[in-house]
C-alpha cells in the first residue's frame, strides 16, 4: 500500500509550551527543532481537557471528554470506544501504542475493571501475554509511572529484565509494606509536597530509562511494520517531564539551579481571580479546599502552592534536564525513520497532552486553573513535501482535531461521531483557519468542581458551573494574565458577547454520529 503515509504520533507528558529550544535559549531541544525547522511549529495549540487520561482519550476518540466518558482521573475509556486506531487498522494500517497510556485508573472495581491497576500492574507474566489488541492498536507496550512512582510495571518491566535489569524494583519507590530499596531517591517530606525532592538525580542507569525504552520499542514496531510492507501508524507516548522531578545523570546536572528563569509572580493578581485560586496562596497548614471536595479521590493542585524559590529553581533544572533526554531519545526516532528511508512518506505530529506550571501565576504542577501555561501546548508537524518547513502557525488548534487530521491524511472520511476539525488544509497552507475558537472542559468533582474555557484569536473566558465567578483575559493586551475583567464594568459587554460565543461553539460541537437518511 504505497500510496498511505506512515503516521507517527509522539507526545510528551504535562510540557509547558515555552520548553522548545527553538523559542527558548535557557533549554536544549535539538532534535525538537529539526522539527520545528523541517515542518511547521503552531503558536496555538490546546488541548480540550488540562488532565491526563481525558486528554489522551480525546487524541484517540477525535471526542471531548463529555462525550467519550473518561471525564476526569479515575475514570475509563471504555475499552470498546471507537478509535482512530480502529479506522486505520481496518484501512491496511499496523497500530502501536508505545508508552504510557493512562486511559484507565489505578483501582480495580468489578463494575469498572482497569488493566492499569494493581495487582496487574506488576503481572509480568500477564503482559508477556497481553500486547493487544486495545484501543484501536494491534500492539501495546505498556509503562504506567512516572519517575520512580512505585507503579512502575508492565512492558517496561519485562525490558529491563531482559536487559538484564533484574533488580529494577531497587530504584523505584516502594509499594506499600515494601522496604526502599537502595537506588531509590529518598520520597517526599508528605502528601501534601509531592514533587518536592531532596535529592533530584536519581541512580536508575539511563539505558534503562523509560525514555529510552519508549524510543528504543517504537523503533523495533516501526521496523516491523516497514519489513511486513505495511502503513504503521505509532503512538509513541513519552512519560516525562512529568513530576516527580527525579531523572538520571548527566540530565539531571545539564542545568544549573541558579541559571534557571522563575516566573515573576505578584500575589495582589490573586485579588479579582475565583476563591480556589486565592486559596493557594495561603500556607500549607491553612489552605482549605473542603468546598470543592465531593469525592474522596482528591483535586490535583487543590492545595497551597506556596514554595521556596531555591526549590522551584531546581525543579525547573531538573524539568529541563527530563525534557532535553527525552528529545534526545525522539531524535533517536527520527534517525531511525531517515535509516529505514520511511521518513518522506511519513507525517509526525509532537504535542503532549496538557501544559504545566512552573512557577507562573504562583502556581506549581497542575490544578483546574485554565491559564494559558496549562491548557495551551507546544505542537510541531512535518510530512516533507506536503506540509512547509520552518513555518510558524498561528492557527487554533486542538487535540480533538488530531484524529480527523490523521484520518484525512490517510484518505480516509472521518466519522460523524467525531466532533474535532480537519486540520489537514491548514497544516499544507491551503487554508487560514479551520476553527475560530477552542474549549477546554475539566470536570474534576461530580457537581463541585466542573469548569469550561473558550478561546478566540483575542479573548478568554472560564465559566465554573454553580459559581458566579468566572475569567476573562485579553491574550492581545494581557498576555501574561495578570488582569482578570470579569469583574470590570468597561467589560461587561465584552461579557456578554464571548458568552453568546461560547454558547453558540457549544451548539456547533456537538457530533452526529450517523448521517440523517430518511425524511421521517
Amino acid at each position: 500500500m504505497p500510496d498511505l503515509p506512515n503516521i507517527l504520533l509522539i507526545t510528551s507528558d504535562q510540557q509547558h509550551f515555552n520548553t522548545l529550544g527553538c523559542i527558548n535559549p535557557h533549554i536544549k531541544t535539538p532534535h525538537l527543532d529539526r522539527l520545528a525547522r523541517e515542518g511547521v511549529r503552531f503558536d496555538r495549540a490546546y488541548c480540550a481537557n488540562p488532565l491526563c487520561s481525558p486528554s489522551r482519550a480525546t487524541i484517540l476518540t477525535g471526542q471531548y471528554p463529555a462525550w467519550h466518558g473518561c471525564w476526569t482521573l479515575g475514570t475509563s475509556l471504555p475499552e470498546d470506544a471507537p478509535t482512530v486506531g480502529d479506522e486505520l487498522r481496518k484501512a491496511g494500517y499496523q497500530t502501536h501504542m508505545i508508552g504510557k497510556a493512562h486511559l484507565q485508573p489505578l483501582a480495580n472495581t468489578p463494575e469498572y475493571p482497569s488493566r492499569e491497576s494493581y495487582p496487574l500492574l506488576r503481572d509480568l507474566d500477564y503482559w508477556r501475554r497481553f500486547t493487544g489488541p486495545w484501543f484501536g492498536f494491534d500492539r501495546v507496550e505498556l509503562a504506567r509511572n512516572h519517575g520512580d512512582e512505585s507503579h512502575v510495571g508492565q512492558h517496561y518491566a519485562i525490558w529491563m529484565e531482559e536487559n538484564g535489569l533484574k533488580n529494577w524494583r531497587d530504584y523505584f519507590q516502594p509499594l506499600p509494606g515494601e522496604k526502599p530499596g537502595p537506588h531509590c531517591p529518598p520520597p517526599p517530606p508528605s502528601p501534601n509536597r509531592y514533587f518536592l525532592r531532596s535529592e533530584r538525580s536519581w541512580k536508575l542507569p539511563e539505558e534503562f530509562h523509560y525514555s529510552r525504552w519508549t524510543a528504543e520499542r517504537t523503533l523495533a514496531n516501526i521496523r516491523e511494520a516497514h519489513k511486513a510492507g505495511k502503513p504503521f501508524m505509532t503512538w509513541a507516548s513519552f512519560h516525562d517531564p512529568h513530576p516527580p522531578y527525579v531523572v538520571p545523570e548527566p540530565w539531571a546536572s545539564m542545568y544549573r539551579p541558579e541559571d534557571m528563569p522563575v516566573p515573576p509572580f505578584d500575589p495582589s493578581e490573586m485579588d479579582d481571580m475565583p476563591p480556589a485560586h486565592r486559596e493557594t496562596r495561603k500556607p500549607i497548614d491553612e489552605a482549605d479546599f473542603s468546598r470543592w471536595q465531593e469525592t474522596p479521590h482528591g483535586n490535583h493542585g487543590f492545595g497551597s502552592h506556596v514554595y521556596p524559590e531555591e526549590e522551584l529553581r531546581k525543579d525547573i533544572a531538573c524539568y529541563y534536564g527530563m525534557t532535553s533526554f527525552m528529545d534526545q531519545e525522539i531524535g533517536r526516532i527520527l534517525d531511525g525513520l531517515d535509516e529505514m528511508g520511511v521518513a518522506e512518506n511519513t507525517l509526525i505530529v509532537f504535542s503532549t497532552d496538557h501544559g504545566h506550571f512552573i512557577g507562573e501565576h504562583g502556581l506549581i504542577a497542575k490544578g483546574a486553573f485554565h491559564y494559558e501555561d496549562l491548557i495551551r501546548l507546544p505542537m510541531l508537524a512535518r510530512w516533507p513535501g506536503r506540509l512547509p518547513s520552518g513555518a510558524v502557525n498561528r492557527s487554533l488548534q486542538s487535540l480533538v482535531d488530531l484524529a480527523p487530521t490523521f484520518l484525512s491524511a490517510a484518505g480516509l472520511p472521518v466519522p460523524g461521531r467525531m466532533q474535532g476539525r480537519n486540520q489537514l488544509p491548514v497544516w499544507e497552507g491551503d487554508t487560514s483557519a479551520a476553527r475560530q475558537w477552542i474549549i477546554c472542559e475539566n470536570h474534576h468533582q461530580p457537581t463541585r468542581l466542573n469548569l469550561r474555557t473558550f478561546v478566540n484569536d483575542r479573548y478568554k473566558i472560564t465559566i465554573y458551573q454553580g459559581e458566579s465567578c468566572g475569567e476573562i483575559f485579553d491574550l492581545q493586551e494581557d498576555p501574561g494574565e495578570k488582569r482578570n475583567l470579569w469583574n470590570d464594568p468597561a467589560a461587561q459587554g465584552l461579557k456578554l458577547e464571548l458568552m453568546a460565543q461560547f454558547l453558540d461553539a457549544e451548539l456547533w460541537r456537538e457530533p452526529m454520529p450517523m448521517p440523517r437518511v430518511s425524511g421521517a
